[in-house]
């Protein structure tokens, strides 16, 4: 089978909202909605790592970007963000369409639009500073899965093409 050599990178929550903190999840599983117009597009999907987990744990507390913000988590998203462009790097090398990130609107490590979580400033600065060109897009706050919010799912269909 001939590979479609695109690929997506998503924030961990849209493939597994089973790690965000309770009670903000806002689907069972994976983001069904986005992960199908993403497939139909054939398009691979890279799952970044959540920081928040790997901090921790599934039991942690909602927190705010500032809470977060102490040097052992600074560093853990300044590891994860030099994985992720080295990945990024790998699949350009190898001629692939990286077609961006998908982020996650107000998470205090996700987000991209607005005020950036610590892990997309992270990883956004070492992307501009390797001169790699990619597109971002949120998926926005007031979407549920199943809801079909068709205005993001338009925005996602934009971006993907």
């Amino acid at each position: 089978m001939e590979r479609s050599k695109r690929v997506v990178l998503v924030s961990h929550c849209i493939l597994n909202q089973n790690t965000v903190v309770l009670p903000l999840a806002r689907a069972k599983g994976a983001y069904k909605d986005i992960v199908k117009e993403v497939m139909n597009a054939d398009i691979g999907i890279h799952q970044l790592p959540c920081p928040e987990y790997r901090y921790l744990g599934l039991k942690r507390e909602s927190m705010t970007k500032e809470q977060y913000e102490d040097s052992r988590f600074r560093n853990i998203n300044k590891d994860i963000a030099l994985d992720t462009v080295n990945i990024i790097k790998e699949y350009i090398d190898n001629e692939y369409e990286v077609i961006g990130i998908i982020g996650i609107n107000e998470s205090p490590t996700c987000s991209i639009s607005g005020e950036k979580g610590i892990l997309m400033e992270e990883l956004i600065n070492i992307i501009i500073k390797e001169n790699i060109k990619l597109n971002y897009i949120d998926v926005p706050t007031d979407y549920h899965d199943g809801t079909m919010s068709e205005k993001f799912i338009k925005e996602l269909r934009n971006f993907i093409k």
